[in-house]
Parts: C-alpha cells; structure tokens; sequence
C-alpha cells in the first residue's frame, strides 16, 4: 500500500471530526445530553487518533542508524497501537462511564434547544458519510479481491484499517446516538438517552479490542502474505540456484519486507556463486519490490539434510 492512500484518508478523517467535535460539544452544551457528549468525546478521540497516525508516518520515513539498523517502520505499527488504547479508554470506557451516571440520574431533553442534538446528528452522518467514502475509495485502489473482513485482518499497513474502523464505528455510533436522544425527546425518559451512550461505548470498546490484537500481531512481526513468499520462492530458483531449502519473511514496516532463504546452488567457484546470489536477488526485488532486505545463504542439499 501506497502511504500515499492512507495519507490522504486520515486527512479526510480529521477534517471531518474536528468540525463535528465542535458542533457536538455545542449541541451537549446546550441540551446535556449524554449521548452528544459520548459523541464529542468520540470525534475528539478520532481527531488525537489521526494525529498521531500522521505522527508515526512521519518517524517511520527517519533514516536506519546504528541504533536502529533495520530502520523505523514499525512506527507507524506503535502509533496505531497508542490509537486502540484512546479508543478503549477516552472513547469506550468514558462513554460507558456516562452512561452509567445518566441511568442513576436521568433526566428528559428539555428547552427551546431541543432540536439542536437532532440537526446535529444529522449534519455529522453526512461528514462521516464523506470521510467513510473517501477511505473506502482509497482501499478500493489495495484490497484487490479480499473482502472488508480479510482486508482489515491482512493489510500490513495499519492507516486504512485503522480509518475505515473508526469512520464505520462512528456512523454506526451517530445512529446509535439518535436512537437514544430521538426516544428521549419522544417519551421523556433520559434513561433512552443513557442506553444509546452504552451503546456507543460498548461499540468503540468492540472496535479497539480489534485495532489492539491486529497491531498487536504487527508489532510482534508478521510474515509476508501467502501471494508474496511464493513470489519470492519462485524468483529464487534461476541460474545456478536450483531451489529453496529454507525461507522466512518478516515486514519490518508496511513497505518494508526481509528476506533470509538459504538456497541449493549447483556448486562452482566462490565468484559464481555469488553472482548466482546476486542475480537471485534482483529476480525477488522485480516480483516483490517490498523486499528491501534480503539476506542469502547458499548451500547444498545433502549438508542441508545432514544438519
């Protein structure tokens, strides 16, 4: 994935939710009511979020050094991980939190000001709408056949995951939020108002849970995808390589693949085998251009089988 697409939806995204936050926050002023609180707190924690998936872009693009060889990457993996935690905790625990104080102490939407958290609401579903749109338009260009699911679980770049998450959750949040301050405003009871803010903080709960164990498991280091190691299995054979005793991939960033085999040469002098190597790696460069990396150890089968 180009950082190009993910760059471009996280903006969209944070245009978006510091415009609603805003509105928001005047709609809770005005009414109190819990669930247009939630949502403040919501789009503010989705605004921090984008910030700092811009934040660990820009410290994955720093140069390796010698303290760190294999360069800064997985930044941007560290970044996204800091976004599931203000998710569960500012976002998620906050709102159930509210929800919790609204049920022991409701009261109805009252006021000349009634309207307010509707237009509101309203007027946010079409911003996220846009924000949702322009990530899945950006997805659209990477995911290839995988369906929603499979991409969010595969995509090694954390960014779009991480926005098309948050701009479905806070759709789905928007609704949930009209569900209850819409019951309250029809039959008085704030307790409607308390049970869309829980529902709310149950979904970010749900959707940080997700982000943690997919940045979780980028963090720890994933492989390369099934298509790619093949890809790569196949350019190694060539010239004087006649297979592929062993070879193990780990992504040192979304664009950043190491590659260590140790391939069967057909025997030789050291000068042919190395330009076996040589040739080999700029075959793996061509069918995965993420292989940055590639580390290559010639051997022969039967040592191979003998330990």
């Amino acid at each position: 994935m180009s950082s190009g697409s993910g760059t471009k939806a996280i903006v969209a995204a944070l245009s978006a939710n510091i415009g609603i936050a805003i509105t928001k926050f005047v709609a809770f002023l005005l009414t109190q009511s819990s669930s247009m609180l939630a949502e403040s707190v919501h789009s503010l924690a989705d605004s921090g979020n984008q910030v700092l998936l811009l934040l660990g872009g820009r410290r994955a693009r720093r140069v390796a050094d010698a303290e760190h060889p294999f360069g800064y990457g997985r930044e941007r993996y560290v970044y996204a991980f800091i976004v599931s935690i203000v998710l569960f905790s500012l976002g998620g625990l906050f709102a159930l939190y509210e929800a919790w104080h609204k049920w022991g102490d409701p009261h109805p939407i009252e006021g000349r000001w009634w309207w307010v958290p509707l237009a509101v609401l309203l007027v946010s579903m079409g911003m996220e709408g846009s924000s949702l749109r322009t990530a899945v338009h950006e997805s659209n260009h990477v995911r290839g056949s995988r369906s929603w699911w499979q991409f969010i679980r595969s995509a090694k770049a954390p960014e779009l995951p991480v926005v098309l998450l948050e701009d479905a959750g806070a759709l789905i949040g928007l609704v949930l939020a009209l569900f209850g301050v819409g019951l309250t405003l029809l039959t008085g009871d704030g307790r409607w108002d308390a049970a869309g803010t829980a529902g709310i903080g149950l979904l970010l709960v749900v959707i940080a849970v997700v982000l943690a164990v997919e940045m979780s498991s980028l963090l720890v280091g994933e492989s390369a995808s099934a298509e790619d190691v093949a890809a790569i299995q196949a350019a190694l054979v060539g010239d004087a390589v006649a297979s592929v005793i062993h070879l193990r991939t780990l992504h040192l960033g979304p664009e950043e693949l190491l590659v260590a085999a140790k391939i069967e040469v057909t025997g030789g002098d050291a000068a042919s085998i190395a330009q076996a190597i040589d040739a080999a790696e700029v075959r793996v460069r061509a069918a995965v251009p993420t292989a940055h990396l590639i580390y290559l150890e010639p051997d022969l089968r039967r040592a191979a089988a003998a330990g």
